[in-house]
């Protein structure tokens, strides 16, 4: 008599955890991020809170911010093993210490989950309250194992009590406590942030901006004997220093931006926004470059630079929570950011700033503001408006945008062509006849970037676009040696 053949084992449930491992973020930190940006003043209440609990803590914040669960940052691996699972027959839970409201839009944006297990304002579903949770969720569907898949050390409990478990980590300490527990291991590798990645959310090219410190040299060149090297060698520091704080905003500006970059086909791919580089390994490099930045500028600067850095610092940080999202007024605050560096220079210097270098730099760099947000209202698409409004731009806007970009960058011409026309300047230079090629040299390069422009030709930042075009490089060198002949 043939033996019955045995029963085929059920199909393994899969819990997923989502902080980490479905998504390379964190929700709560993603949260506090909206709540500064949208209800800053909501902050205050953060440690009364904290004082009733984590899950009321986490409720409380979710329940102020609007989560767009499409822009999150999801593992492609992580997703393609869910739905292998769902095709095996598997049930998939989302099995999340995160807030039951956050959880459920993930879930419903995703399709791909038959249950959710979440914190719900009374208990903070995390560790052995997950384990918990997961246990009960199981045996009432008749499981009496279950796969889990989680990134962190505080899984190690869940892993020890399932018949499968996933890692999402590249740690070797975790992987090789995990095996040690669980009786069947998989390893996830997510990629790790390059050196490069992390110079890139610094944006090292954007200190080319802060060569406008030093531009207050330019018109005391035919007297540059003259000038103490003590002065001369704090336009680097300077520099640094402007240096060390632009990145330092660029990083807490990236951090409030990530839902509208995310939705742009080329920011998506930034290190903070694509969670490459996470978020409180975010703000330590920000607060680090904060730090580096005011005591260079306090113990080797004068302290007018000292309050044009710290001027710079609080309309850089209004800019990127307020100021960004009205429109004109933006690109007026762009300008006027660019043009600090400048006073900023002429401080560390110790010598007056030039009212037609100021009104210069006024109109050139509201030409490039107006150019940068042209290039954006350009690339967004008809059906995809939402990133523009929230800047305070609409699609129809692009007319007045081009009329005023280039009606600015004409203006600044024509400045550049009264201050070599004034006396003073030809009395500064044996030969100020060179000068007055600058002019047209000027006039031609403004023209071809709005050309550009129009033709969607150009990159977003026009500092980007000047940096890596031939033409935009050549027009520098032939100023340098421009001047350096009329002086």
């Amino acid at each position: 008599m043939n033996a019955a053949p045995e029963a085929e084992a059920p199909p393994l449930p899969l819990y997923v955890d989502l902080d980490g491992t479905l998504i390379a973020t964190d929700l709560l930190h993603e949260s506090l991020l909206r709540l500064l940006r949208g209800q800053p003043g909501a902050l205050l209440q953060l440690p009364q809170w904290l004082l009733q609990g984590k899950a009321r803590f986490k409720q409380e914040v979710a329940q102020r911010v609007e989560l767009d669960a499409t822009t999150l940052p999801y593992r492609e691996e992580v997703l393609e093993l869910i739905r292998e699972a769902r095709a095996q027959g598997r049930r998939v839970v989302l099995a999340t210490a995160a807030d039951a409201r956050l959880a459920h839009e993930v879930a419903r944006h995703l399709g791909l989950f038959d249950g959710v297990l979440a914190s719900d304002g009374e208990r903070n579903l995390n560790g052995p309250r997950k384990l918990a949770a997961i246990q009960a969720d199981a045996q009432a569907h008749g499981d009496a194992a279950f796969a889990y898949m989680g990134d962190h050390r505080v899984d190690l409990p869940i892993w020890r009590e399932t018949a499968h478990a996933l890692l999402v980590t590249r740690s070797a300490g975790l992987e090789s406590s995990a095996r040690a527990v669980a009786p069947a291991t998989t390893v996830i590798r997510p990629p790790r942030a390059r050196l490069m990645d992390v110079l890139y959310g610094l944006r090292l090219h954007q200190w080319l901006k802060n060569l406008l410190i030093g531009l207050p040299l330019l018109p005391m060149l035919p007297m540059a004997s003259q000038i103490p090297t003590a002065a001369l060698l704090r336009v680097p520091l300077a520099m640094l220093a402007f240096s060390l704080m632009a990145s330092a905003i660029y990083v807490i500006n990236d951090l409030l931006d990530l839902e509208a970059d995310r939705r742009h086909v080329r920011k998506r791919h930034r290190p903070f926004a694509s969670g490459l580089i996470g978020i409180p390994t975010a703000l330590g490099m920000s607060a680090a470059l904060f730090g580096g930045s005011l005591l260079l500028s306090l113990t080797l600067l004068p302290g007018r630079f000292s309050i044009c850095l710290l001027v710079y610092m609080a309309l850089s940080l209004s800019y990127s929570m307020r100021l960004k999202r009205r429109a004109v007024l933006d690109v007026c605050v762009l300008a006027i950011l660019y043009t600090l560096r400048i006073v900023a220079g002429a401080a560390a210097l110790g010598v007056p700033l030039s009212l037609w270098i100021f009104s210069f730099s006024i109109f050139l760099f509201l030409s490039l503001a107006f150019a940068k947000r042209y290039v954006e209202i350009a690339m967004t698409l008809p059906t995809d408006t939402a990133a523009l409004r929230s800047r305070g731009y609409l699609i129809g806007d692009q007319t007045f945008v081009i009329a005023a970009g280039a009606s600015a960058g004409q203006l600044a011409v024509v400045v550049l062509l009264l201050y070599l026309n004034d006396p003073l300047t030809a009395q500064r230079f044996k030969h100020p006849e060179y000068l007055w090629i600058l002019g047209p040299m000027l006039l031609f390069w403004l023209l071809r970037l709005w050309l550009k422009a129009n033709r969607r030709n150009l990159h977003d930042d026009p500092v980007v676009f000047a940096a890596r075009d031939w033409v935009s490089r050549l027009i520098v060198l032939v100023t340098v040696v421009l001047i350096w002949l009329a002086a």
